[in-house]
């Protein structure tokens, strides 16, 4: 479990290696939505039912319907005990009184609706998709209830005891600790691939998704282009108004530009370093993307802090030559900013877009540089 990519990956391999460890026909995950009193499903695996899917989308329950998720794992907290699973069965019991799930209440097991009967909802719920028995055991977080383990056995199956339920106790400690590692993985990954002042993905993501692009147009000529911005008039704003209003600046330049990403799918909207944007777009011809361009340089303009953007475009998909790597593309781009910098454009240069490989940008872009230092200060100096 811990190799699972994803939170979402990590429960579907726990709900697994559970189901079969206890012989179940079918085991579930469910994360508790606090915010919302929701028990939300996040993986059925084995025999699903009619209406149940793998993944579901919107499958959830109500809390207060399983007060045992709440009530009882508190109180067992206070009582100085740790949380345990709990047996409800659809099935009469065939050995009298002391049936599998009364037998658990008995020794601490704890569910049902708090007196020590089932609870009609997951005993409904049971006959309803035919099965006859389950265990459910709290998975616990950072000393919280986070979710529950759900485990199923068919009809006529035997009816899990006390040793199950003892068993998926450890299981779903295990199975926490799956998903705590997979999601603080989960978060480290978000902050390697995101710029901390704008929520915006940082140069890293922008490297690895134009490295996987460029592949994409090598194979299959998909379109690949990318939009460089550079927002005027920051150091103006950080000397006189202070770096706290300057910061303000590049937040709100970030939601315009995020905005405008919106407007093709899949685009990829990033924060370069200081005053530096892009948008990355795999697929939209070049000419939806030189029109986001001007939207961008529009509602920059707008904005009542800086001097608005200088953009810059190079697509594969206008005549600019072969485009064999990256560094190639982001010249190209770097290069079409420099002249909408220089020239005070409102709107977007376009590499190409004046003469092919003549193009004055793809020269500019292509000239042999003998200087040191990063490719991309070339054009500020």
């Amino acid at each position: 479990m811990a190799a699972a990519h994803t939170p979402r990956d990590s429960a579907h391999a726990a709900a697994q290696g559970v189901r079969q460890a206890l012989g179940g026909s079918f085991a579930a995950i469910s994360k508790w939505e606090r915010e919302l009193g929701k028990l939300r499903v996040l993986v059925n695996v084995g025999e699903l039912a009619e209406g149940e899917e793998e993944f579901p989308d919107d499958e959830s329950y109500p809390v207060h319907e399983f007060p045992e998720i709440v009530g009882f794992l508190h109180e067992q907290w206070a009582g100085g005990g740790e949380p345990s699973a709990w047996v409800e069965t659809a099935e009469e019991p065939h050995d009298g009184p002391v049936s599998a799930a009364a037998a658990q209440r008995r020794n601490g097991g704890g569910g049902g609706d708090g007196d020590g009967g089932a609870n009609p909802q997951r005993v409904a719920a049971l006959r309803r998709r035919g099965r006859g028995c389950c265990v459910v055991a709290p998975i616990v977080l950072h000393g919280r209830a986070w979710g529950e383990l759900y485990v199923a056995r068919r009809v006529g199956e035997p009816v899990f005891g006390r040793p199950d339920a003892d068993f998926v106790s450890v299981l779903a400690a295990v199975t926490a600790a799956g998903i705590a590692q997979t999601e603080r993985l989960a978060e480290v990954r978000r902050l390697a691939f995101t710029d901390s002042l704008t929520g915006l993905a940082n140069r890293r993501a922008v490297d690895m998704r134009l490295d996987e692009a460029l592949e994409l147009h090598r194979r299959n000529e998909v379109v690949v282009s990318l939009v460089v911005c550079d927002l005027n008039g920051l150091k103006r704003v950080n000397d006189s108004r202070g770096h706290a209003v300057g910061d303000r600046l590049l937040e709100r330049f970030g939601s315009v530009l995020s905005l405008c990403g919106a407007m093709l799918p899949g685009m990829l909207a990033a924060r370069l370093g200081g005053d530096e944007f892009c948008l990355l777009a795999v697929g939209p011809p070049a000419d939806e993307v030189v029109k986001v361009a001007g939207e961008l340089c529009d509602r920059a303009g707008e904005l009542d802090l800086g001097e608005g953007v200088a953009v810059g475009v190079a697509s594969t998909g206008d005549p600019i030559g072969p485009v064999r790597s990256a560094r190639r593309l982001f010249r190209l781009a770097d290069a079409a900013q420099y002249k909408a910098k220089a020239a005070r454009s409102g709107e977007p240069v376009v590499a190409g877009r004046h003469g092919g490989k003549d193009d004055p940008v793809v020269r500019l872009a292509d000239a042999p540089d003998r200087r040191s230092g990063p490719e991309r200060r070339r054009f500020r100096r």
